[in-house]
């Protein structure tokens, strides 16, 4: 285990030093005073203002709603006076909704949001640096080591099977236990997955997959699943609830979700692939904007607080505040961190495009109505 969690850790600090070696140059840098010199679009300077009057903040997140709720109780304790305007969705939606507003930023923060995704933000220059306070605590592979900090994570998560186990036995089939036993006959029409441009997990899986076996395998595995995939969701977590009401009874998803179906009393159990999971960061940042707000400062600190990181624990197996009290949720694995497999997360942002255009090409045909 120690040495895959080595391997992991180095990963992510060649990903923080190249995500800060790519990002100097287009985004603004913080003063030893706290303010932001912007870059503007025609490549000269402007200092970016600072509202410290601002009792409002837009926060886009791709973080799971029943987890929005509980990890904001102590925010609201502390600033009870700030209103919250929150904008949920799947990571690809986060994503592209912050790329088209690039000339007209709406959000004040990302929070919860996937690495990958923000370093493709900083290249685009919505990202404004800011270390928050604490950060001394985050492990160094969870943050980005330019000083400010383009981003800094606070969690990682990972691809898991969701499996009805009612509805397999009905049909006598045996319980998937790897990313090959999903591509066998029997297994048609049965599962769904997330369609990566829509969100994180689907992407973490489909780039896990071209990492894991090289891009030629890997697309000649997805043709394979996509031969028994019955339908491609538009959200990480929805194959996880399908399959818990045995409407279609494999769901690709991530971990969290899976356990908390079979928490709530679904007939489901939580595989993690023999093969390894893709995996990726959640990560919090700071929207590039003419003006920043200080209330926006403030809970990117609160967002790395103990107070939060205890949260994140309770649904989260690897957390960026290492703690000897740290818990491993109930329905992951006793090593959680061996499941993850070799994966360079400034890769998959450069390869993102590519790999969209190319499942898109080839499977989208399947995918649900975009809402």
């Amino acid at each position: 285990m120690k040495k895959r969690w080595l391997f992991i850790m180095s990963a992510l600090i060649v990903l923080s030093v190249l995500s800060a070696c790519g990002s100097k140059n287009n985004t603004p840098e913080t003063n030893a005073g706290g303010n932001n010199t912007a870059t503007t679009a025609g490549g000269g300077s402007a200092e970016a203002g600072v509202d410290a009057e601002s009792k409002e903040l837009t926060i886009y997140t791709a973080l799971e709603d029943d987890q929005i709720n509980e990890y904001l109780k102590s925010w609201k304790s502390k600033y009870p006076d700030v209103k919250l305007n929150i904008v949920r969705d799947s990571t690809g939606i986060v994503t592209a909704k912050l790329l088209a507003e690039k000339d007209n930023p709406q959000a004040d923060i990302v929070w919860g949001t996937a690495a990958t995704s923000l370093l493709v933000l900083d290249r685009n220059g919505l990202i404004a640096p800011y270390s928050p306070k604490g950060i001394e605590r985050i492990e160094p592979s969870f943050k980005d080591s330019a000083n400010p900090a383009h981003w800094v994570g606070i969690d990682a998560w990972e691809t898991a099977f969701t499996v009805n186990t009612v509805e397999l036995e009905k049909k006598g089939i045996a319980i998937p236990q790897s990313y090959e036993d999903l591509i066998k006959p029997e297994y048609k029409g049965l599962i769904t997955m997330p369609n990566p441009a829509s969100s994180g997990t689907g992407f973490l899986t489909v780039s896990g997959l071209v990492q894991l076996m090289g891009a030629d395998q890997a697309w000649a595995y997805l043709d394979k699943l996509h031969e028994n995939i019955g339908l491609y969701t538009h959200s990480g977590s929805k194959p996880a609830k399908m399959a818990g009401t045995g409407e279609y009874p494999i769901g690709i998803s991530f971990g969290y979700r899976s356990i908390t179906e079979k928490k709530k009393g679904s007939p489901v159990e939580t595989v993690f692939p023999a093969e390894g999971s893709g995996w990726d960061v959640e990560a919090n940042a700071l929207v590039n904007k003419a003006t920043i707000k200080q209330v926006a400062k403030d809970f990117l600190d609160w967002a790395i607080s103990d107070e939060a990181m205890q949260e994140y624990n309770k649904n989260f197996a690897i957390v960026s505040v290492k703690s000897d009290s740290g818990a491993i949720p109930e329905g992951y694995s006793k090593n959680p961190v061996e499941q993850l497999i070799k994966y360079d997360l400034q890769q998959a942002a450069q390869d993102r495009d590519a790999i969209l255009g190319e499942w898109t090409k080839r499977y989208d045909t399947k995918s649900e109505p975009k809402s």
